[in-house]
C-alpha cells in the first residue's frame, strides 16, 4: 500500500505582534476542534468554518510576525481561507504566493505533480499541474477534429481525448496527412 502526500511550507508576514496572536489563536481552535471534535467558538469566522474539514496543516509563530504554515497532508483549501481571512483583516492590498508538491512514498503513476496559489484579500487563484496538462492538451483539439473530421468523420472527439487505442492510428495518420503534424508517441 503506498502513502500519499501533499506537501506545502510558507510563511506568511503579518504586520504586528497582535496579528500573529490572532492567527495563532484561530489556527488553535481549527486545530483542537479537528482534533477532539469540539464544537467551534460562535465568533469563529464563517468563511474558515466553511473549510474546518480541509484543515491538515500546522501553524507555528516564525521569525518577526510571520507565520509559519506547512503540511504533508495537504489542506490547500484551507490553508487558501486562512491566509484570505488574514489578508482582509490585516493587510487588504497585500497578497500571498505559495507551491505545494504531490508525493507518494511508492512509484505510482497518479501519484507526482503539484500546484501553486496566489491569495488576495478579495480572490484566491490556484492551479496545479494537471490542470496545466489537461489544457495543454485541450489547446491541441480544435486541430485534432479538423483534422479527424477530414479524414475519418465517424471518429468522434472524446475517442481521441480519451487516448481510446483504436483511434491512435487514425489520429496520427490524419493529423499528418492534415495539417502536417506529427503528435508525440502515445504513453503506454
Amino acid at each position: 500500500m503506498a502513502d500519499y502526500y501533499t506537501k506545502l511550507s510558507l510563511l506568511v508576514p503579518l504586520p504586528s505582534q497582535a496579528a500573529q496572536q490572532y492567527a495563532l489563536g484561530l489556527a488553535e481552535q481549527a486545530g483542537t476542534a479537528m482534533m477532539e471534535d469540539d464544537p467551534l467558538l460562535d465568533d469563529f469566522p464563517v468563511t474558515l468554518r466553511e473549510v474546518i474539514e480541509d484543515w491538515r496543516f500546522e501553524t507555528q509563530a516564525s521569525d518577526g510576525w510571520s507565520l509559519w504554515l506547512y503540511s504533508e497532508d495537504g489542506g490547500i483549501d484551507a490553508v487558501c481561507a486562512f491566509i484570505q481571512h488574514l489578508l482582509q483583516k490585516f493587510d487588504p492590498q497585500g497578497r500571498v504566493t505559495f507551491e505545494w508538491s504531490n508525493d507518494c512514498s511508492k512509484p505510482r503513476v497518479d501519484a507526482y505533480g503539484g500546484g501553486a496559489a496566489l491569495v488576495t484579500a478579495g480572490e484566491i487563484k490556484t492551479m496545479n499541474t494537471a490542470e496545466w496538462l489537461h489544457a495543454q492538451t485541450v489547446n491541441v483539439v480544435p486541430e485534432l477534429v479538423a483534422a479527424l473530421e477530414m479524414a475519418e468523420p465517424t471518429v468522434e472527439y472524446h475517442h481521441v481525448h480519451e487516448g481510446c487505442p483504436n483511434t491512435r492510428k487514425a489520429v496520427r495518420d490524419a493529423l499528418q496527412k492534415a495539417h502536417n503534424i506529427n503528435p508525440p508517441p502515445a504513453s503506454r
